[in-house]
């Protein structure tokens, strides 16, 4: 495995995250624009490793000093030695065989691109591993980052090398500059085909799943993106293409609910193929479903059931948080008491009931606490003779009640 680069920070409109982090407290659905820009979307964040790679069957690594120069010891080489006394009219195989006896030799000769890989390969035919990493420290010096990328790719032991070197220069960020080019592509069908040549690259094993996301999310989206029809009903204001995990799931929770699994475009195939988590998925598909106001599809993400066959509600994120959701989405007064009832800690129930005006919680609540005092303070924020107001006087008047106060 290779030590892989630090953060590279999602760009707006490219995605390079689909990490979620169920710590958040924050609601992320909540954050989503459809104004053409993900806001506070879930970032990309590649972790640095620093394992080693394995060699498999293949010689041992050299070792690689960072001294300016060093005399020749056993199959050793000085970086000084690739500008060593010019010997003209040598082929590769005569050239990589100078350089395992310790011979002058000179690499500059080989100019063509035809001619580096053929002295490359030649290098990797002899099985010296100090051969042919001074042949890739030549061809890093001599070719672009991306031809030489896209020529190390097909070629797995002098990558692996390569890989080897750049950890022991402290040069890892170079591997994978090639994979960041991704952000400079346009057009999607391209850029598809860009990430799915970087498959290849020998990622550590968390980043190769990374990687493998980013692909598929891509190609996920692309085939979504095709289906113009659904949007005839709900406008949208910006393409799925690009997007991050998290507003793609809310994407498919707006437009697609209720697909079967075996859908690409369904909520339930885009939660299994990215791992997202139970309570990031409620967290994203309460928020599609109450935005078009679905309050039955609301109640059937909450609903389970025992053993015994009964329906009850429960939710992974806390129901004052939905509560909360379901209010920034203009839910009825009877939705919005449904939940807060739900909430089972007091002070929260009671709190979230007098903020959203939920009367007949708050009143139950007064009475259930036999707060006698409290019910006459909230009768006077009523307006008289409303079914709330009457139901307090007849709660106060009631004898059978021991009040505490």
């Amino acid at each position: 495995m290779l030590c892989c680069y630090s953060q590279l920070k999602e760009s707006k409109r490219a995605v390079n995250s689909i990490l979620v982090d169920e710590d958040e407290d924050e609601d992320d659905v909540e954050r989503v624009s459809w104004s053409g820009e993900p806001v506070g979307s879930i970032s990309w964040s590649v972790k640095e490793t620093a394992s080693s790679i394995r060699s498999g069957s293949e010689q041992s690594f050299p070792k690689i000093d960072t001294t300016p120069s060093l005399s020749k010891q056993g199959s050793g080489y000085s970086l000084s030695s690739l500008s060593i006394d010019f010997v003209s009219d040598l082929s590769p195989e005569e050239t990589v065989r100078r350089m395992q006896k310790g011979r002058p030799f000179s690499l500059e000769k080989f100019r063509s691109l035809q001619d580096k890989l053929l002295l490359l390969d030649e290098a990797v035919a002899v099985y010296d591993g100090n051969v042919i990493t001074a042949v890739l420290i030549f061809l890093k010096k001599s070719l672009s980052k991306e031809i030489l990328f896209r020529e190390l790719m097909a070629r797995d032991v002098a990558l692996r090398h390569y890989v080897h070197y750049l950890k022991e220069m402290g040069e890892q960020k170079l591997l994978l500059m090639h994979y960041k080019e991704h952000l400079n592509i346009k057009d999607e069908g391209r850029r598809r085909d860009f990430l799915k040549s970087c498959l290849s690259l020998p990622f550590s094993q968390d980043d190769a799943t990374h990687v493998q996301d980013h692909y598929t999310l891509l190609e996920r989206q692309i085939i979504i993106e095709a289906d113009a029809e659904i949007f005839k009903k709900f406008p949208r204001k910006a393409s799925i293409l690009n997007m991050p995990i998290i507003t793609t799931l809310y994407y498919s929770c707006f437009y697609h609910y209720g697909e079967s699994e075996g859908t690409f475009s369904s909520p339930s195939n885009i939660r299994k193929t990215f791992r997202i988590s139970e309570k990031q998925y409620i967290l994203t598909a309460l928020g599609a479903r109450a935005k078009l106001k679905s309050w039955f599809d609301v109640d059937s993400l909450f609903n389970t059931k025992n053993w015994l066959g009964y329906t009850k509600k429960k939710s992974p994120i806390g129901f004052h948080r939905v509560v909360d959701i379901l209010h920034k989405n203009s839910a009825p007064v009877q939705v919005l008491q449904e939940y807060v009832n739900l909430i089972d800690d007091p002070d929260l129930k009671l709190s979230g009931a007098l903020k959203y005006k939920c009367h007949d919680v708050v009143i139950n609540t007064y009475r259930d606490l036999k707060d006698r005092q409290q019910l006459i303070v909230y009768r006077e924020k009523l307006e008289r003779d409303s079914p709330e107001y009457r139901k307090i006087q007849e709660l106060l008047n009631n004898v059978q009640i021991r009040w505490k106060n």
